[in-house]
């Protein structure tokens, strides 16, 4: 018994490991992908870019709160999507946290395919028309 005991524990440690070392190579992947930054701006009811135009790749979004007078964050969804359903959030493009007035916060590195995606701010709340083309 107790040799069944050790093999079972000795085989979830080798797939314990193997899971962590396979998670670790994946992180060290992106790492090492070039990360772009797309810098947005906020003003009360707005953002100042309502169009912007990228290649494929990981980004990085960087929003900042100009006098807004209270927090705000960042939405993006893909075109054509539900935006109301947060399923359809690509949730690495939020922001780690609310953006204060005269604050700026980014989001998780995001890979973004080719396409067109919208974004939006629900706290502020802006225009759900502003547009990121990725070609």
């Amino acid at each position: 018994m107790k040799k069944v005991l050790a093999l079972v524990v000795l085989a979830f440690g080798a797939a314990f490991s193997m899971n962590a070392q396979d998670q670790m190579m994946k992180k060290d992947k992106m790492m090492k992908e070039t990360v772009s930054t797309i810098a947005l701006e906020q003003t009360p009811g707005e953002f100042v870019q309502k169009q912007i135009t990228v290649s494929e790749g990981t980004y990085v979004f960087e929003i900042a709160n100009n006098a807004v007078g209270h927090d705000v964050g960042f939405v993006l969804v893909p075109k054509g999507k539900d935006i109301s359903k947060p399923e359809n959030h690509i949730q690495t493009a939020y922001v780690t946290e609310v953006v204060g007035t005269g604050k700026t916060q980014t989001s998780q590195p995001t890979k973004l395919a080719k396409g067109e995606y919208v974004y939006f701010c629900p706290m502020n709340p802006t225009a759900t028309d502003n547009t990121l083309i990725v070609e």
